[in-house]
């Protein structure tokens, strides 16, 4: 039976079948959201030859969605507060499916990228919603069940995202890994709006940080664009690269003035001053911004250099996130009972290991070689993520939670643009520079007889690639060893922090 309103007026929570549909509609909508970090990853190479642009610049198809993620994130309780938590969800996710219509729509990479960042931007508080919107309609004895629900979304949608992309890429066109979403958004924001309304919160006029959310805006775009577009220009001999070097800095440094001055903050600053809040927050940025880079360098080297499709090059990324399922539930239970820090350090280390037995592949690997270590790789990611979390959390005083979680969540989703832009100049970079060296080391008479040029050149740029994957690999996994090292400078939490109030 339900529960709509008690006599007070105060609602109840759910029971029975609706409990069971709410909780299916709300784990549905995080889904859709954590999906879409990864569903493109595999699509990259067929939008790019689709909108006749190169791979590196089809990756800003990632970067804008994850950057527009970003800056709506911390505005998740500012939303809530002014229009109500269910009408804030309902009009994110109408907007999520409408924005998923306009990307499919899109027939140049521009309008394809300004429709990814509405897209982010409406998706930004769906994750968060989802969360808080669980925890009101289960009872209070059952909300580890329904943080479970929550985390095994976002575990499995990145799994899926991959195989799911490449699958629909192959068989039916890249506009179809957005048309997807627009059902199944229309559908949870019709059926949440009728059956919880309920739920809604009060209304308040909150006071809003406007130049906070300008200065935000301004470094972070003027930041990611130098990197998306630095290697297409020469970098630092543009003009152009130069200025968005200037505005990056400048605004980095007003917002942060700006941030630490303010009375009601966009971003809340001052919970740095906790050690260990500050040392794991570095540790996740470092650690994600080196995993999410290694996760959209594999498809592309896959597809581009291996020979594969991006349904193949979906099978082999997710593999990573099969282990990552199994041992989750093992990782939560032992998180609450000792010190976080050495199984964060393990999860690192393994990460690290794996990374680096990957920085020794060839252009002659079997699928089973390829996918195997990324199967291995995927039982470090819980070990990373979730001590780390709790780590966090319980660094900051709290009344700090929710302001904490929400930072962490923008840092950690800003690391992994950057990363992806970073990785993309890297890699490609080095493919040029290992090709002419490579070309250089040849000698007439080291090359066969039967060797035409045009297999010859095929040869080098293949073996340019290989390399530059590996250098790739290899930094990765440095990036590893030191987000390891980073969680050691964050002292012991003398509490265990309740996370599932927060977002």
């Amino acid at each position: 039976m339900s529960s709509a309103v008690s006599d007070a007026g105060t609602p109840k929570t759910l029971a029975g079948g609706q409990l069971a549909v709410a909780a299916l509609l709300l784990a549905a909508a995080n889904f859709l959201v954590v999906l879409d970090t990864t569903i493109a990853n595999v699509s990259v190479p067929n939008i790019a030859g689709g909108l006749a642009v190169s791979s590196s610049q089809g990756t800003f198809v990632i970067t804008s969605y994850s950057v527009a993620e970003a800056v709506t994130v911390p505005l998740t309780g500012w939303l809530a507060g002014r229009f109500g938590t269910v009408r804030t969800f309902v009009t994110a996710m109408l907007g999520f499916g409408i924005c998923s219509a306009l990307c499919g729509f899109a027939q140049s990479l521009g309008m394809l990228v300004l429709f990814r960042v509405l897209q982010g931007l409406a998706g930004g508080p769906l994750m968060p919603l989802s969360q808080t919107l669980l925890l009101r309609v289960f009872p209070k004895e059952k909300a580890p069940a329904a943080m479970g629900i929550w985390a095994m979304t976002t575990l499995v949608a990145p799994i899926l995202g991959p195989i799911l992309g490449g699958t629909l890429c192959d068989s039916w066109g890249w506009p179809f890994i957005f048309y997807i979403n627009v059902p199944i958004a229309i559908l949870c924001a019709a059926a949440c709006w009728g059956l919880l309304k309920v739920f809604e919160t009060p209304t308040v006029r909150p006071r809003f940080d406007l130049v906070g959310l300008i200065l935000l805006i301004v470094w972070v775009g003027a930041l990611q664009i130098m990197l998306d577009e630095g290697k297409d220009m020469d970098w630092f001999s543009s003009t152009e690269i130069v200025a968005l070097a200037i505005v990056a800095t400048i605004g980095l440094a007003a917002f942060l003035i700006w941030e630490l001055t303010e009375a009601y903050p966009v971003v809340d600053l001052k919970v740095f001053r906790h050690r260990g809040f500050a040392m794991a927050v570095l540790t996740i940025s470092l650690g994600f911004g080196a995993f999410f880079g290694a996760t959209v360098l594999t498809p592309l080297w896959l597809q581009s250099n291996m020979g594969y499709t991006a349904t193949w090059a979906g099978y082999a990324t997710a593999a990573t996130g099969i282990l990552a399922v199994m041992a989750a539930p093992m990782v939560a239970k032992m998180s609450a009972k000792v010190d976080p820090r050495p199984l964060v350090f393990f999860g690192l280390m393994w990460l690290a290991g794996v990374t680096l037995y990957r920085s020794g592949s060839s252009t002659d690997m079997t699928y089973g070689q390829i996918a195997f270590p990324l199967l291995l790789q995927g039982l470090g990611m819980p070990f990373f993520f979730v001590p780390l979390t709790g780590l966090a959390l319980a660094s900051v005083t709290v009344e700090e939670t929710a302001s904490a979680a929400g930072l962490m969540n923008f840092l950690r989703t800003l690391s992994g643009a950057f990363a992806t832009s970073l990785v993309n100049t890297l890699w490609e970079d080095g493919a040029t520079r290992n090709r002419a060296e490579l070309v250089d080391l040849l000698r007439p008479g080291l090359v066969g007889p039967n060797l035409s040029i045009q297999q010859l050149d095929r040869i080098v740029q293949g073996q340019g690639v290989m390399l530059a994957t590996n250098q790739i690999f290899l930094g990765v996994a440095i990036a590893f060893v030191l987000s390891a090292l980073v969680i050691w400078l964050a002292p012991k939490p003398t509490r265990v922090a309740d996370t599932t109030g927060v977002h």
